[in-house]
């Protein structure tokens, strides 16, 4: 199993200062990260055990043809498997740490099966670090996810029509990122239009597009793994002054957030800078989630934009920042941008306009 040598190197000083002698990870983004292998969760278990000195071993079903050292078939158990890979990396009265948010049953009871004088260790927080200082190469595919996204949402928009569900006008946009050639969705695609604007995290619906309604699309493309993450909110045929001053808001608390965000500043300063601006403004109350969280190979990953989070923001940091206000029954406005840190402040990754736009 290949790893890259310089994700071996922090892999190995997170598992020093942690007590950790084999990390044992399952299919998910960490695993992918380590090894640039997108191997899928089954029915067959997979585990690949990382020590702190020597070579990495999988265990997995032999017809993924990828071990053959450490490889069961269908008709034997996985346990005689791992207890050879385990051997061969002295993994008796070890510390194994696991993701405790990823890791099954079945996993967690092979391995205490195997290793009975072995425990384990929550080593999610350790591993989710891991993967936020984002390098060239990650910060490049998300720059053409994000590529993808915004010239899809161009072709929906232009080929939005009176009359058109949500659910329809949600299928043409994911149909257009894989056409442009991306590897799939980052995520479900959230769309709606008029009052349903204000359920800012629902799947879309059967209802119709309206003139005049408010139309709330968030949405992002995978491009080799990673995700974008962008939401805007548009008007169809036309918009009201109230509108028009409800998305004002919206538009001026994005802004104040991106405007504080740099390096040495905590997570929780971008999301007070967006949150006072709604506050100030009156509407407090129609604040319904944080202002952003981190994006790779997660749509939603660490670090957290959101208050009682202290922790600095570094370059190489790629984020979410995502004020909006909800009003139930009426309409629902969220502006959503890519955010990278950079050395000396922070650039936003996503260019499509900000502004009230009538589509």
């Amino acid at each position: 199993m290949r790893i890259l040598p310089d994700r071996r190197a922090k892999l190995r000083a997170a598992m020093r200062a942690a007590g950790v002698d084999i990390a044992a990870l399952t299919p998910g983004p960490t695993l992918r990260y380590l090894s640039e292998r997108g191997w899928q969760t089954g029915d067959r278990p997979l585990l690949a055990l990382f020590p702190l000195a020597g070579e990495p071993a999988l265990v997995c079903p032999a017809l993924m043809g990828e071990s053959p050292r450490f490889a069961y078939s269908d008709a034997e158990s996985p346990q005689p498997a791992l207890e050879h890979a385990l051997e061969s990396l002295a993994a008796r009265n070890r510390a194994i740490g696991v993701e405790a948010n990823r890791l099954r049953y079945a996993e967690a009871r092979l391995i205490s099966q195997c290793a009975p004088d072995s425990h384990l260790l929550d080593f999610s927080a350790e591993l989710a670090d891991l993967r936020m200082i984002k390098d060239a190469g990650e910060i490049a595919a998300i720059r053409h996810a994000i590529a993808m996204s915004e010239a899809a949402l161009r072709d929906t928009l232009a080929s939005a029509r009176i009359g058109i569900s949500e659910r329809e006008l949600a299928a043409r946009l994911d149909s257009r990122m894989i056409e442009l050639g991306a590897d799939g969705l980052a995520f479900e695609t959230l769309l709606h239009a008029g009052a349903n604007t204000a359920l800012p995290h629902t799947a879309p619906l059967a209802y119709r597009i309206q003139p005049g309604d408010p139309l709330l699309i968030d949405f992002g493309a995978r491009a080799a793994g990673y995700c974008a993450d962008i939401t805007r909110t548009v008007f169809v045929g036309a918009v009201t002054a109230a509108q028009r001053d409800f998305y004002a808001v919206v538009e001026a608390a994005n802004a104040a957030a991106r405007a504080v965000a740099r390096p040495g500043v905590s997570a929780e300063t971008v999301d007070v800078a967006a949150r006072q601006v709604i506050i100030a403004a009156g509407y407090g109350d129609l604040i319904r989630h944080r202002t952003g969280h981190g994006i790779g190979l997660q749509a939603h990953e660490a670090p957290y934009i959101v208050r009682g989070n202290q922790q600095r923001l570094q370059a190489g940091m790629v984020f979410t920042i995502e004020p909006g206000i909800y009003r139930m029954g009426e309409i629902g406005v969220r502006i959503e941008d890519d955010i990278l840190i950079t050395e000396t402040g922070a650039e936003s990754l996503t260019t499509f306009p900000r502004g009230a736009m009538v589509v």
